[in-house]
């Protein structure tokens, strides 16, 4: 297959650096049920996953309020649209690469499932197809996410294949989920690269797992694409033939690097483009507080002594890997206003709850990993306090630098009382 020009335009290299019930649902059975998850809305399926390739803010308060503390906070989506969880049946021939895809039925001009699959299928390289799903554009106003997803096999092993097109705004906090390359120590991958094209594009080539915070052997390799214009292209690929579920069949999957993105900047798919409607513009929440405030704020609030190797976050969230000289210790923060809902569930989650005088809430809790959510030995110590207005911190410290590996550490690098200082500290409430 070789590697198309890209839209209308050596690339260079850039340093890496709104949730629905659905997607909340999904990050929470993703965890609990793992490999025995089976989605019965596939459209919701797609849908959620575009909107957020990453969990953001939702997920992560829906994790620390109900769920382990030791939870991945940035978990990579990535093909939960994919071949093994959409698939259907039949089996079809490959054509050659160059083959122009055909444009099938398009009523009212929108987008055809046909139209989606045939145009994969003729940009993979030679080999044969099974499994073949996917679906145009559903709704009148042309803004359901087409996808398609097939079981490519080039003789080498069968592997689950998908691409899918959205709309994004491409000033908005949301494309920084698919234009950036996530920190290690929040999702372990093997590798990753962020670049933006001659025509003002930015790719980002990711390479890690279905479980990063496991790191079992089915591998998630993932091309992102997204145009100055706010269309987004989205390739998945995994060394098995199915998502989850499925024995690996393969080292690595199919298609290199070079390939996942001649796949998203293919000019084939430039008609399908042109069928998409606008990216709705990405209205800022007024009471969010920005991914700035929160990691300065973090970062100035830790204790002396602590040298900083890694930081970053996003809207309302903020991390940090420190090492005292004892080990690295990976810290996260959130900071959401309106919280007052979750009052008895902070109660109830388990740990030790106090009322300060002023009304405000503290839990404080030691959590060990339970099984599948932390590396050997792991721990987390969660402070989490809620204040009358429902403005509330929780902080979480672990004794390994990165969420889900082995413990580098005997605990954590800050104490308790550090870890509640820090929560308490009024310098939170200047970032309302």
């Amino acid at each position: 297959m070789s590697e198309p020009t890209p839209f209308e335009s050596t690339p260079f290299e850039t340093t890496p650096s709104e949730s629905t019930p659905f997607e909340d649902e999904l990050g929470d059975a993703m965890r609990r049920t793992g490999d025995t998850f089976r989605p019965t809305d596939r459209p919701a399926l797609v849908d959620g996953g575009l909107r957020r390739g990453r969990r953001r803010l939702a997920l992560r308060r829906s994790a620390a309020v109900t769920g382990s503390v030791l939870a991945l906070a940035g978990v990579v989506l990535g093909g939960a649209y994919g071949g093994g969880l959409l698939g259907g049946d039949g089996a079809a021939s490959v054509g050659a690469p160059d083959r122009p895809a055909p444009r099938g039925d398009k009523p009212n001009g929108k987008i055809t499932k046909e139209q989606m699959i045939e145009t994969l299928k003729g940009l993979l390289p030679e080999g044969r197809t099974s499994q073949e799903d996917g679906r145009g554009s559903l709704k009148e106003d042309g803004r359901s996410a087409p996808f398609a997803s097939v079981v490519y096999d080039d003789g080498k092993g069968a592997a689950a294949i998908s691409f899918a097109l959205n709309t994004v705004d491409p000033d908005g906090n949301s494309a920084k989920d698919w234009t950036e390359c996530p920190s290690r120590s929040q999702v372990p991958h093997d590798a990753c690269t962020a670049k933006t094209l001659p025509d003002g594009s930015k790719f980002v080539m990711f390479q890690g797992y279905e479980y990063p915070d496991r790191r079992v052997e089915t591998k998630n390799w993932r091309a992102t694409l997204l145009t100055p214009s706010g269309v987004l292209l989205d390739a998945n690929e995994y060394n098995a033939p199915a998502q989850k579920d499925a024995e690996v069949s393969r080292t690595d999957p199919p298609l290199t690097p070079e390939q996942m993105k001649a796949l998203v900047t293919a000019a084939q798919w430039q008609p399908i483009m042109k069928e998409l409607g606008e990216p709705v513009n990405e209205i800022p929440d007024p009471g969010e507080i920005g991914t700035d405030a929160a990691r300065d704020a973090l970062v100035s609030l830790l204790p002396k002594g602590l040298e900083v190797s890694d930081k970053g976050g996003q809207s309302g969230y903020a991390f940090v890997v420190v090492d005292d000289g004892k080990g690295k210790s990976f810290v996260q923060v959130n900071v959401q206003p309106g919280m007052l809902d979750v009052a008895d569930q902070l109660i109830s989650n388990g740990g030790d709850v106090t009322t300060l005088p002023d009304g405000t809430k503290v839990m404080q809790k030691k959590e060990n990993a339970p099984d599948g959510k932390g590396g050997a030995g792991a721990v987390g110590w969660t402070v989490d306090t809620l204040r009358p207005d429902g403005f509330r911190v929780v902080i979480t410290a672990f004794n390994t630098g990165a969420q889900g590996q082995d413990a580098t550490r005997a605990e954590p690098a800050l104490t308790m009382v550090q870890l509640k200082a820090i929560a308490l500290d009024k310098k939170w409430l200047t970032l309302k």
